[in-house]
């Protein structure tokens, strides 16, 4: 019976390729023997309705025989090997894209389902065909997950809302997004979408008339203009009018269009054309047209979009497109197999979604683990977008909220990893500011300059924060080895060893001990305080050398005060060039610099092993932040005065705050400076208590 059923689906394939279906139909029937699903059914039910699912989208007999086995080498013996010899390495692969990493153990739930949809993800840049199985098997599940527990049930519908469903939008399947998204609602909040569709149900009732009129008034002046068109009407999903309450904060009654009308047109001009006889019909509500012909989504969709004053000032919503518009529209990238009509938009579509395709595997490459791939993924899935021009011209989409930052990355990395400043509309602008709908972006460049840890705060695009995060791990990284380089020379120093002497053989046997990959990354541990350089040099010498050499104390670092992310300052106590200064190792921080008398550190000052002695480099080439505190009468000017002080003495204000004004004689300022050292500092103070509003000054630590 299932196979009769299919068979009725395929008949657009090749005689041959019909026989391989059977062939595989056969194969999963007799591996799911005796499996029922949940509502009771033989389990084969399910594979045979995801294979019809596909059958609509006419995609080719490689992907309705995985679409019959995907979950043959999950869930029964049969093994990806076994596939592969029977109906092909193609094949294979594609059920294996689809199958979840059942069989290793993953920390936590969180964890296991970000690495199985990494998987997924990866294996559909390579083959789009495996996301739609999945979206297909998914979508199926959803159609019967009433026979599940209710728990599990929420627990889909949550995934699904999450990921699944907009990944259909994202691929244009809109169709499925809709249902998916329908779905969804209706198992995570059951009782808000019985209460929405009972109310649907009785407006549909009330405004019946209502649409008729519409409808015919369409039709009747398109007619007069001589414009061939398809109107129908429509009513909105469930998801989409729950969705615009929620965003808008309205009850159902202020939702007005819960009705939309779509006009399908011969080609590009009739769309115009209609649009103008619309507008001529009832008035357009200023601000909610918008042109998806000439700027197509990010999805390859195109449509005129244009909201009207209907009769009793009943907002209309209308879609106007040609046919293969709304073919596109509908199948999205799987048109691509469905209506082969060479059009434009259609390989537009083909481009788009093989460059986000590109980009998942960009983003991949830069993450560190599934959970954090699978955070930078969802950003990007959501559709809501901003169009921005290049200096040249080009169209660019990026999610709504993206800065100028997310914009150069958008363009290339080199020009996201240089960027220093934003021209908006030829003026220039903060990075971090926010692009609105027809921008023109220009960036500006430096060839030395790089990614600030600032922006991780605002960018909102994947692509963006995968390669900032990329960048400064492999920074801190390059960093911190430096700096394990000088404390373990530091090691063998203490040990009367010179570190030129130490064989390449004894690093190679230390790397397989250790199982690091490089000498790079045991450097990085000991710059990081995960490894202790005098372990590491006392292992890499040999038994007698260890020995025979008598341990001294160990040298001194020197402190330049551009060493980067391995070596920090610490916020406490701020110190600079001629502070006293001690240095100590936080696990996975590097090393953190304070001054001799920090309040901070008191309580370790007793343990000398955490401790590693410190030194100023002479020809520091810096400047340091230090905090002070002023005491002022309340007095005007006294601000302009102190400032000017400053800027005599060639010291930067990085940052300045008052106490708020309690009615007292005397202000507290509290002021960040940028000097070279201790004795610039000391200058700066000089002159400061040279004014005669100053009545007290301080250095502040801790």
């Amino acid at each position: 019976m299932h196979l009769a059923e299919l068979a009725e689906h395929i008949n657009y394939l090749k005689p041959d390729d019909i026989a391989l279906v059977e062939k595989a139909y056969q194969f999963s029937k007799s591996a799911h023997e005796g499996q029922f699903r949940k509502s009771g059914e033989p389990y084969i039910s399910h594979p045979v309705a995801v294979a019809k699912l596909l059958a609509k989208w006419h995609l080719d007999a490689n992907a309705l025989m995985a679409a019959l086995l995907h979950d043959v080498v999950e869930d029964t013996p049969a093994t990806k090997q076994e596939v592969g010899d029977l109906f092909g390495k193609p094949v294979a692969e594609l059920v294996d894209g689809v199958s979840k990493l059942d069989r290793i153990e993953f920390q936590t739930e969180a964890h296991a389902q970000a690495e199985n949809f990494r998987k997924m993800l990866l294996a559909m840049a390579r083959d789009v065909r495996v996301i739609l199985i999945k979206l297909a098997d998914r979508l199926h599940n959803m159609r019967t997950l009433d026979s599940m527990v209710s728990e599990k049930r929420k627990r889909i519908a949550k995934e699904t809302l999450e990921i699944y469903a907009p990944i259909a939008n994202r691929l244009g399947l809109n169709s499925v997004y809709q249902e998916l998204a329908d779905l969804s609602f209706r198992y995570l909040y059951p009782t808000r979408y019985r209460v929405l569709a009972k109310a649907v149900k009785t407006a549909r009732g009330n405004r019946r008339a209502l649409v008729e009129k519409v409808l015919e008034a369409i039709e009747q002046k398109l007619k007069d203009a001589g414009v061939e068109a398809t109107v129908t009407g429509r009513e909105k999903h469930l998801n989409s009018i729950y969705r615009k309450m929620l965003g808008k904060s309205l009850n159902f009654s202020e939702v007005f269009d819960i009705y939309g009308f779509r006009v399908v047109v011969r080609d590009v001009p009739n769309c115009y054309l209609a649009l103008g006889v619309l507008h001529g019909l009832y008035k357009p509500i200023p601000g909610k047209f918008k042109d998806y012909i000439a700027i197509p989504k990010a999805n390859g969709y195109q449509s005129l979009h244009t909201t009207l004053f209907g009769p009793y000032a009943t907002p209309l919503e209308v879609q106007i497109r040609t046919q293969d518009m709304h073919k596109i529209a509908e199948a999205g990238v799987a048109s691509h197999w469905l209506y082969k009509t060479g059009e434009d938009s259609a390989n537009d579509a083909q481009q788009k979604t093989h460059q986000w395709l590109q980009s998942l595997l960009e983003i991949q490459s830069e993450s560190g683990d599934a959970i954090e791939f699978l955070e930078h993924i969802k950003v990007d899935l959501f559709p809501d977008e901003v169009y921005v021009f290049t200096p040249k011209g080009i169209i660019m989409s990026l999610p709504r909220g993206a800065t100028a930052v997310d914009f150069a990355y958008n363009v290339h990395t080199d020009i996201g990893n240089r960027c220093i400043a934003v021209k908006i509309n030829s003026e220039l602008q903060p990075l971090r500011t926010e692009l609105r709908n027809g921008d023109q972006v220009e960036i500006v460049t430096a060839p030395h300059a790089h990614p600030n840890p600032a922006w991780l705060n605002y960018v909102v695009t994947g692509k963006a924060r995968a390669h900032i995060r990329h960048y400064l791990k492999t920074m801190h990284s390059q960093e911190a080895a430096v700096l394990g380089e000088r404390l373990l020379t530091q090691a063998f120093r203490a040990l009367k060893v010179d570190p030129n002497t130490v064989e390449a053989e004894r690093w190679n046997d230390l790397l397989r001990e250790t199982n690091a990959k490089s000498k790079e990354e045991i450097l990085a541990d000991i710059g990081m305080g995960k490894r202790l350089n005098l372990v590491v040099a006392r292992r890499l010498l040999t038994a007698g050398e260890a020995l025979s050499n008598e341990k001294k104390p160990l040298g001194s670092i020197t402190i330049r005060g551009t060493e980067g992310m391995a070596v920090q300052f610490a916020q406490c106590c701020r110190p600079i060039p001629g502070d006293p200064i001690l240095g100590m190792i936080h696990k996975g921080k590097g090393l953190m610099i304070h001054t001799h008398d920090c309040p901070e550190i008191s309580q370790f000052r007793a343990d000398p092993d955490k401790w590693i002695d410190v030194e100023w480099d002479p020809e520091t080439k810096k400047l340091f932040e230090v905090n002070i505190k002023l005491i002022v009468a309340n007095q005007r000017g006294v601000l302009a005065k102190v400032a000017a002080i400053i800027a005599d003495e060639n010291a930067n204000i990085e940052n300045v705050h008052m106490d708020e004004e309690d009615g007292s004689a005397y202000s507290a300022m509290n002021f960040t400076l940028q000097v070279e050292h201790r004795d610039h500092l000391a200058r700066v103070m000089r002159g400061l208590r040279q004014i005669p509003e100053v009545v007290r000054i301080t250095r502040v630590k801790g």
